[in-house]
């Protein structure tokens, strides 16, 4: 599910799980994310509702690890900041 793409850059692809399924993806790799990860892309896709994406966006938005969230590059990921990459 969760992999290195890029220095301290994760990302997690939740396509095809349930929301909840999706949580523990997502939860797994905030947990585990060391001082070397500034950020964790999330793959969620859009074209089969907006569920995923908005359980993240409102799930993590109150973590302490999370700094902020952005709107990925497309309509179907989201990117949660865990630090500022200086």
């Amino acid at each position: 599910m969760a992999g290195f793409i890029s220095a301290g850059a994760v990302e997690v692809d939740v396509h095809g799980m349930t929301v909840d399924q999706a949580a523990v993806a997502v939860d797994s790799s905030v947990r585990r994310a060391n001082n070397s990860v500034y950020r964790i892309r999330v793959i969620h896709g859009y074209h089969g509702g907006t569920a995923i994406r908005d359980m993240i966006r409102s799930r993590y938005r109150n973590n302490p690890k999370v700094r902020r969230i952005e709107n990925g590059p497309n309509p179907g990921s989201t990117d949660l900041v865990l630090r500022e990459l200086y």
